[in-house]
Formats: structure tokens, C-alpha cells, sequence
């Protein structure tokens, strides 16, 4: 759990720091951005990796149940909301379209969606701490970009051909890890 624990602080903490204009101005200005970068990315990794390995570890030697969700009901919900993850992450990185300018910042809200889903389905206490930190960084996240005036994709006139490409990429990634979720996490979606 420890390495867990770890891996958040470290990988939601440096995400964190870029939301913090003047603190991550003042690194910059400190270490350049070039070093800035190499740091972010070097503290990034780390953090995912531990996550991994910590989740991984604890899945294997101290799991522990908090509450039964009622897999039943949320099943179906998790699952859409799986989808819509997938949909919104490739909305991220996709050209302007529609999709992408009523979501403004698709790959929080991908994140947020994602672990919302893990969380309705997921009742240990690694699942709370992980699914449950990343959804809380993802909130925070998104109210510090609307304090600072962050609009992000800019708004755009009826569906475009990106729309359906991204619709189209977002459904066989959520197909293809729904297969693959078994032999690359461990766990058969349920």
C-alpha cells in the first residue's frame, strides 16, 4: 500500500505543481525549462510506475474490502461511463470538433469518467485510494484551469467528420481493452 500511497503523491503531486502558476514559474525560472521538463516527465514516470507496482503488490498481498457495490446496478453505469472515457480521450487529441468543444478539456474529463467507473464497481481500499485520488485530482484540476481562465477548445458549429473518427477510435479502444482487461490488468470486467 505504501508504494501506492507513494506513486499518488508523487505522480498527482507533480501534476498538481502545474496548476500552481507562480510556484511552477519560479522552478522554471530556478532551473530552466528544458531541466523543468526532463524533472516533470523523469517524477511523472516514477510516480506511474510505483502506482503500478504498488496497486499490483496490494492486489496480490493486502487486499481490503471496504463496501460491496452492487455491481448489478452500477455494472451498466460503469460501463457507459467506461465508454464515454474512452470517446472523451480520443476527443484529446483529435482536431477541433464538436465533441471536443462541449467537453473543453476532454482528457479530464476522461480521467474523471474513468475512475468514477472503477469506483462504482471497485469497493478495496486501493481502488478508493487510487481511482478516488486521480477523480479528485481530475475535479481539482478542472476548477484551477476555470479560475485561471482556461477555456479550452474553442466552440464549433455542428458535428464534423472528426466527431465520428473519434466516436469510431473511442469505441474499438474501449472494445479492445474491455477484451484485454483480463490478461493486461489481471481482472475480467464483471
Amino acid at each position: 500500500m505504501a508504494l501506492l500511497i507513494l506513486g499518488l503523491v508523487l505522480f498527482l503531486g507533480i501534476h498538481t505543481l502545474t496548476t500552481m502558476r507562480e510556484a511552477r514559474a519560479a522552478v522554471i525560472g530556478r532551473l530552466g525549462e528544458g531541466p523543468y521538463k526532463g524533472i516533470y516527465s523523469l517524477v511523472s514516470a516514477i510516480g506511474l510506475v510505483l502506482i503500478v507496482w504498488g496497486f499490483g503488490r496490494y492486489r496480490s498481498t493486502g487486499y481490503i474490502q471496504v463496501w460491496d457495490p452492487p455491481v448489478a446496478i452500477f455494472h451498466p453505469i460503469a460501463l457507459f461511463l467506461l465508454w464515454f472515457a474512452f470517446v472523451a480521450l480520443a476527443a484529446a487529441y483529435a482536431p477541433a470538433g464538436k465533441i471536443k468543444a462541449v467537453l473543453r478539456h476532454p482528457m479530464l474529463v476522461a480521467v474523471k469518467a474513468w475512475a468514477l467507473s472503477h469506483l462504482l464497481v471497485n469497493g478495496d481500499l486501493g481502488s478508493l485510494l487510487l481511482f478516488g485520488g486521480l477523480l479528485a485530482w481530475a475535479v481539482y484540476d478542472r476548477i484551477a484551469l476555470k479560475r485561471r481562465g482556461d477555456a479550452g477548445a474553442p466552440p464549433v458549429a455542428g458535428f464534423k467528420a472528426a466527431d465520428a473518427i473519434v466516436v469510431v477510435i473511442g469505441s474499438v479502444a474501449y472494445l479492445a481493452v474491455f477484451w484485454l482487461h483480463e490478461s493486461l490488468i489481471g481482472v475480467a470486467v464483471r
